[in-house]
């Protein structure tokens, strides 16, 4: 996370620690990155990703697609106990999770994030290609596919199978955008929060 997202009511990169507790945040530093956030990229556990445009990834061999994830996911979990022996191709099982990377920050910021951090440069690159435009309008972008972070997050949910976080997610931007926006107009508005109680009774629902 950049610097100035930290204290802005508009960041909406927190919303994914809101849904998905197995959430780590950790503030940007080109040259002192912080060493709980390089112990979890080392941690044998994890496959770290990050989350990123391809137009911006100029080693293309750091791209991978969605398939290998769930692939990899797929193996771990189908890999034998212990006790019942290895399987004969063993070593092509992979024993790590995921460990999605979102660079949250305008997209200036993200962009030198990405190209700043040494740490980061040997990691493979998730690529997301939204098919609709991003629906934030607490910010502007000079591009209409730029998506605010917790849409990001619910694009790749989905595209790993998840539909419920990703559904989850969704359904909880559209409430934080909700009750950003009625904060800041003086015209007459829905005091029912709609997108409020949808997310309520999804949430129920599940």
């Amino acid at each position: 996370m950049s610097d100035n997202e930290i204290l802005k009511p508009s960041n909406t990169g927190r919303l994914i620690a809101d849904i998905l507790k197995d959430t780590h945040a950790f503030q940007w530093s080109r040259t002192e990155p912080e060493q709980a956030l390089l112990a979890l990229l080392k941690d044998d556990k994890y496959q770290p990703v990050i989350i990123f445009p391809e137009d911006y990834v100029d080693e293309k061999s750091r791209l991978i697609q969605v398939e290998d994830l769930v692939k990899q996911e797929k193996l771990t979990e189908q890999a034998l106990p212990k006790e019942q022996g290895l399987p004969k191709d063993a070593n092509s099982i992979p024993s790590k999770k995921p460990l999605l990377i979102f660079l949250d920050g305008s997209w200036r910021e993200a962009r030198k994030m990405f190209r700043k951090s040494d740490y980061l440069s040997s990691l493979p690159v998730l690529s997301v290609n939204p098919d609709t435009v991003s629906n934030y309008m607490m910010r502007k972008s000079d591009n209409e596919k730029h998506l605010a972070t917790a849409e990001v997050a619910s694009l790749v949910f989905d595209m790993l199978g998840d539909s419920i976080a990703a559904q989850t997610l969704s359904l909880w931007f559209e409430a934080f955008k909700e009750g950003y926006l009625l904060s800041k107009t003086r015209l007459k508005h829905d005091l029912s929060k709609p997108m409020l109680a949808k997310y309520n009774e999804y949430v129920r629902a599940c």
